[in-house]
């Protein structure tokens, strides 16, 4: 800023002091007077002592937070423009700093010269709204006015648009879908008439299409393969590209009209690049629209990055509850793979039962890890080739509670929790732990309980030698209606009948 002139003052309100003293320490050097405070609160107190011309303040901080300053600041001086800064932009809060005053939106990590443009011009809109409001005509008040507004319109949409793309991104499950969004949100963002997304980095000799979306059918057949050359710089340089308008472009089919070039990076290194094409009609990429795809290229990114980590969350955790029964399990010879067999069991007849791969899924989980409970168990108990008292069976019968809490500490799989929790039940309400009957027991349970009965009886124990299973189905078949739910019991005999029950040891 010119050294002749009076130096403006900026007041920077955030209860992190490592940014308090970076942004004192550059804008002290570009020439400004600068006010620091941690919250809303000291704000206020320096507002009261000082002559500000500018505001930056954070959202969420103690005592008095951003929202409420910039209300307060619109209240006692409208004249001073209000920055925003947030790490979490949300709708609600666009909404609520806009009515207040709030002139600018800036979402964290923000570098240092994003924060001086915004200054800048915020600086240049807050001298020309004085002089305004101090020179111009009523009419010009209006327009300018209106002009306003229609920028606050603009910047409510834009706000909602990024947090839809950020919201949409965190909800999915998949990276498949990732990538699938990715393509279809580049249509509908940016207008464009086809989208790719290709994986190319330097583990990946040649780029290969992982997603596509729009009309393929478009003129130029050459579509599939647009700008390889193009997609090689952007990969090399890590730097979107913009071909705003295809004039004789010779990397370029003629059959584009403009296309845009965005890099995904995951942990700073590109990792596939999205593109996208205008084929026909007046319309054509602009800078909004690279901005728009690169932040969708940024949520990918970092949705791809948090499945791989709970992917990776996922089956070590399992693979550890795995060790539990494992372990569980090598204290009895007699039960050795009973978990593994059970699971099998139980997945069969739910595929007879019509069950969706969703529910298949849950019975290998709850098949594999049923009587994990069991570690609550003292051996002496639980592995007693007598017959138990009463004592010792009533302390066996906590096991599918003790199971169940396992499963609940972990937070990530109520069904099957349920499920271990209930698979000792018995259809006429006589088993345990809660006396369950009927329908009221969850259904994939019943499938758990006839699963676990057949085996433990077709398998050898230490105080008796394997049933038969022919011997086992009649056992079983006569317990349907009071033990077990009639339609398990008959698929399980379906089961047998065709030669399709997993087999179980001699001993």
């Amino acid at each position: 800023m010119d050294s002749e002139a009076k130096k403006e003052t900026l007041l920077f309100v955030d209860d992190e002091e490592n940014i308090l003293d970076i942004a004192s320490e550059y804008f002290e050097y570009k020439g400004y007077d600068v006010l620091t405070a941690r919250n809303g609160r000291e704000a206020v107190n320096v507002l009261a002592a000082e002559h500000v011309d500018c505001c930056f303040t954070d959202i969420n901080m103690p005592e008095m937070d951003g929202l409420a300053l910039a209300e307060y600041i619109h209240q006692t001086d409208n004249t001073i423009p209000v920055i925003v800064m947030t790490g979490y932009p949300s709708l609600d809060n666009s909404i609520a700093t806009l009515k207040n005053g709030v002139v600018d939106f800036l979402i964290k990590p923000v570098n240092l010269e994003q924060m001086e443009l915004a200054v800048r011009r915020v600086l240049r809109q807050r001298r020309l709204f004085i002089e305004n409001v101090l020179l111009q005509k009523e009419v010009e008040q209006k327009a300018r006015l209106e002009k306003l507004n229609r920028e606050l319109v603009y910047k409510v949409e834009e706000l909602n648009l990024l947090n839809r793309i950020m919201s949409d991104f965190a909800a999915i499950g998949s990276t498949t879908d990732v990538f699938k969004r990715v393509v279809n949100m580049a249509l509908e963002v940016a207008h464009a008439d086809t989208a790719r997304f290709l994986v190319i980095n330097e583990y990946v000799d040649q780029p290969f299409e992982v997603s596509r979306a729009g009309n393929g059918s478009r003129p130029g057949a050459e579509l599939s393969a647009y700008g390889e050359d193009l997609v090689a710089e952007v990969t090399r340089d890590a730097l979107p590209l913009l071909v705003a308008e295809n004039n004789a472009n010779d990397q370029l089919p003629e059959s584009i009209r403009s296309a845009v070039f965005v890099p995904m990076k995951i942990r700073d290194r590109v990792f596939g690049v999205l593109t996208a094409a205008i084929c026909s009609g007046n319309m054509r990429f602009s800078e909004r629209d690279l901005y728009y795809l690169s932040y969708i290229t940024l949520n990918a990114a970092r949705s791809i990055e948090n499945l791989a980590l709970y992917e990776n969350i996922y089956q070590n955790l399992f693979a550890t509850l795995y060790a539990f029964v494992n372990a569980l399990e090598a204290r009895d010879r007699y039960t050795q793979q009973h978990s593994e067999r059970v699971a099998r069991l139980s997945m069969s007849i739910g595929e007879v039962l019509g069950c969706t791969p969703e529910e298949l899924d849950v019975l290998h989980f709850s098949g594999h890890l049923h009587d994990i409970g069991k570690i609550g168990i003292r051996d002496d108990i639980l592995l007693k080739s007598g017959g138990l008292t009463t004592g010792e069976y009533e302390k066996i019968k906590e096991h599918p509670q003790i199971g169940a809490n396992i499963i609940g500490q972990l937070g990530l799989w109520d069904r099957e929790k349920d499920i271990i929790r209930y698979h000792h039940e018995h259809y006429d309400g006589t088993g345990y732990p809660t006396g369950l009957k009927g329908d009221k027991i969850p259904l994939l349970a019943r499938i758990l309980a006839v699963a676990d009965v057949f085996d433990a009886m077709a398998s050898g124990r230490s105080y008796r030698g394997r049933i038969d299973e022919s011997v086992v189905i009649e056992m079983i078949t006569e317990r349907s209606g009071t033990h077990f739910d009639p339609r398990v019991v008959k698929a399980l005999v379906q089961l047998y009948r065709a030669g399709k029950i997993p087999a179980t040891p001699e001993s």
